[in-house]
């Protein structure tokens, strides 16, 4: 039996998560703690952050002092680094990452009193990546595949898990990277790399692949587990998009190429894997895996007949992986994810007193799943702050944004008000008993947004605001035993409007993360124009929306 906290402070995304006797106990980014959106500093390439808060806040949620702890897992090795000047992806801050992950013990016992340097394990990157998936998910066995930009002198990982042991079957070294090819695209459309990545897949729908046929001269798999990246000139496709610019029918072509090749090239990756394997069961990990739409072609057209994504599939769960690879080198048998809701919670007598110390007026319904559900069919948008907070990128129903999908005209409301471009799709929470009437094309359930869906022809006119251009959706299936509160709201919304559907996007606005304390909320629900906020049993309205009256879907 083992106490093993897990840190990942190297690339971005910067995080920590305790596993306790092979159990997840907790886990968070420390953006929530920082406000700083993926751990990104003022120092142009400079994003590692040691998740000193993340890490602290972990120990007092497992009630464990730094001094009771067998491990900490450092998901970077350094010894795996390329050499000085070997690294063409990094330059010379390679140098410094790999002087600063050496350093790490150190300053880990600066952040954290009493601890032992001595205890701390580096652990491979795409190892950590690979055992965030494989060893939490909800089967002993599966092929394991991790893609991402970069990590030590690699960019991708494939092998197989059986009872908690990682076999490596393939890896590519670096500079080929499909990661880094896609923050490339990124980067010329205009949005940030290594953090905007989601707006290319989503720009995608809007483009026809005018390119493809280059991208596959340039970006193809090699027969052998592996891949080749080619340079590519980006500029040869279409001008670049400074900030503030405009996308053209052209720039959403460039998207859809880049986006239709990663499908391919995973598809062809997933396909070598399942004949070296046979295993029935796909889990993956990496950055590029919180490509949902690639997800859904793997799981689509692959020959899996199973596929978990890890839900902090990004660096963030790096630091979970970490712990639990060597939870399981000490000996303990790890247990599956429970949830993704392993962050802070706040009890309903301390958010009380931060609505009192507000000076805000609030009501405690005596149901306030059915009070938001009563909101949202009046056509109000709804702040909802319930429990404990997510791990890694995706709103699930406890810091998110919540309207009417049945008003077309929400998913421009909901993007104003977040800030975000009008391309930008808005996802739907659907019951889990109704969710294969209205969404196919994907695994049902799909409890963490990782997948996309097609919308039944049926119901698109009548869910359009969380209908994509290309008759898509990521849905958030909610399972009653997991998520009773939500599912009450989703059945109270359904018999007030017909819909068994609420919009759900993440409860932040543009550029900031995701809100995670009462403090957070208050500010967001302070300065956005956001209708009511849900905040545990309390509920905080605005005037407009008193005397409205619900809408029924026809």
């Amino acid at each position: 039996m083992s106490a093993v906290l897990g840190v990942n402070a190297v690339f971005h995304d910067p995080a920590a998560a305790l596993v306790v006797d092979g159990r997840v106990v907790a886990a968070a980014e420390e953006e929530r703690f920082t406000r700083r959106k993926h751990g990104k500093q003022p120092v142009p390439f400079a994003t590692w952050e040691l998740p000193e808060r993340a890490a602290s806040w972990c120990l007092r949620a497992g009630g464990l002092s730094p001094a009771d702890l067998d491990a900490v897992a450092y998901s970077y090795d350094p010894a795996l680094a390329p050499a000085p000047g070997a690294d063409i992806t990094a330059g010379d801050w390679e140098g410094l990452r790999t002087l600063y992950a050496q350093r790490a013990p150190l300053f880990l016992r600066t952040a954290l009193p009493g601890l032992d340097p001595v205890i701390t394990r580096f652990v491979p990157h795409h190892i950590a990546h690979a055992a965030s998936t494989a060893l939490a998910a909800p089967f002993p066995d599966s092929a394991v595949l991790v893609c991402d930009g970069r990590g030590e002198a690699r960019s991708h990982w494939a092998g197989r898990s059986r009872g908690g042991a990682l076999e490596e079957l393939a890896a590519q070294p670096l500079p080929d990277s499909l990661g880094l090819m896609y923050e490339e695209a990124t980067e010329h459309l205009g949005f940030r790399r290594s953090s905007d990545e989601y707006k290319v897949m989503a720009l995608a729908a809007y483009g026809e692949p005018a390119w493809i046929g280059e991208f596959r001269e340039l970006v193809y798999a090699t027969g052998d587990g592996g891949f080749r990246v080619h340079p590519v000139d980006w500029g040869s496709f279409v001008k670049r998009v400074e900030p503030g610019g405009d996308w053209t029918a052209e720039h959403a072509s460039l998207a859809a190429s880049v986006q239709l090749r990663l499908e391919e090239v995973l598809l062809e990756l997933a396909r070598w894997l399942h004949d070296r394997t046979g295993e029935p069961a796909l889990t993956m990990a990496g950055g590029v895996a919180l490509n949902c739409v690639a997800n859904s072609r793997v799981q689509r057209d692959g020959p899996f007949e199973r596929i978990w994504v890890q839900p902090a599939a990004g660096d963030a769960g790096t630091a979970l992986g970490a712990a639990l690879y060597v939870a399981h080198c000490l000996g303990d048998r790890c247990a599956p994810m429970p949830t993704a809701a392993l962050g802070r919670s706040w009890a309903d007598d301390e958010l009380q007193t931060w609505l009192a110390g507000a000076g805000i007026g609030y009501e405690r319904p005596p149901d306030i799943a059915a009070a938001v559900a009563e909101c949202l069919a009046a056509d109000g948008v709804v702040a909802w702050f319930q429990g404990r907070s997510e791990y890694g990128p995706r709103a699930l129903g406890h810091r998110s944004l919540l309207a009417h999908p049945g008003n077309a005209a929400n998913l421009e409301r909901l993007n104003d008000i977040k800030g975000r471009e009008q391309f930008r799709p808005v996802a739907p929470m659907v019951q889990l008993s109704r969710a294969a009437e209205i969404f196919s094309g994907g695994p049902i359930p799909s409890p963490y947004m990782l997948f996309t869906h097609q919308v039944s022809p049926a119901w698109r006119d009548r869910i359009p605001a969380v209908t994509h251009v290309d008759g898509s959706a990521r849905p958030q299936t909610v399972d009653p035993a997991q998520e009773p509160l939500v599912a009450r709201m989703l059945t109270r919304f359904e018999e007030l409007t017909g819909l068994p559907v609420v919009i759900n996007t993440s409860l932040n606005t543009a550029g900031r993360p995701m809100v995670d304390d009462p403090r957070d909320a208050l500010e967001c629900f302070g300065s956005a124009p956001v209708d009511v906020l849900a905040i545990g049993p309390f509920l905080v309205r605005r005037p407009a929306l008193a005397g409205a009256s619900p809408s029924r879907a026809s």
